[in-house]
């Protein structure tokens, strides 16, 4: 599979990487843009390439439905947010119980257009003493961008201020969405 993803990448849709994916065992990785459905397989495909494990969660209903068992098999595990939950707590928990676990997810909480990200991973990064790692899909330039590893800070404002300075200019699939 790695090298068919390799294949599909590098020479049918012609992306290439911008750095390399930091070598951690635990991590919060903030993928940014996400203004598109299709952003899901890149991002599996990417994960294909690098040759690590990277879980996720999402929308209990996405996975009630038919590809529910894909999403499993993928990485993914359902969160409720209907019910009154700290996700915070529930992913440091993970982090906690686990020796390698790196947790994807797109800080936009949404496939719309945002002015800032939510500040979740940030927090879940900062509570479970674990770096973060900043990956831009860039459809402009057709390259997926890593950043190197960072911890968190006691100054979040100088801290969003790096991050927002690493996505900026970066353009999503649906370019009007980008953050």
């Amino acid at each position: 599979m790695r090298s068919f993803s390799k294949f599909l990448y590098f020479k049918i849709m012609r992306w290439e990487f911008n750095g390399e994916f930091p070598d951690v065992e635990q991590c919060v990785v903030a993928v940014v843009p996400h203004t598109h459905w299709l952003d899901f397989f890149l991002g599996l495909i990417v994960r294909s390439i690098l040759g690590i494990e990277i879980n996720y969660i999402g929308k209990k209903s996405l996975f009630d439905g038919p590809f529910g068992w894909f999403l499993r098999w993928t990485g993914g595990t359902p969160v409720d947010r209907s019910k009154n939950t700290n996700t915070v707590d529930s992913v440091v928990e993970v982090f906690q119980s686990k020796k390698i676990f790196r947790f994807a997810l797109a800080p936009e909480g949404t496939r719309k257009k945002v002015d800032k990200l939510k500040t979740g991973f940030y927090y879940i990064a900062k509570k479970a003493n674990v770096p973060i790692v900043l990956v831009a899909f860039d459809f402009g330039k057709k390259e997926v961008k890593f950043s190197e590893a960072f911890w968190p800070t006691s100054d979040m404002e100088k801290d969003f201020e790096a991050i927002d300075a690493f996505f900026e200019g970066v353009k999503g699939r649906v370019p009007e969405y980008s953050y």
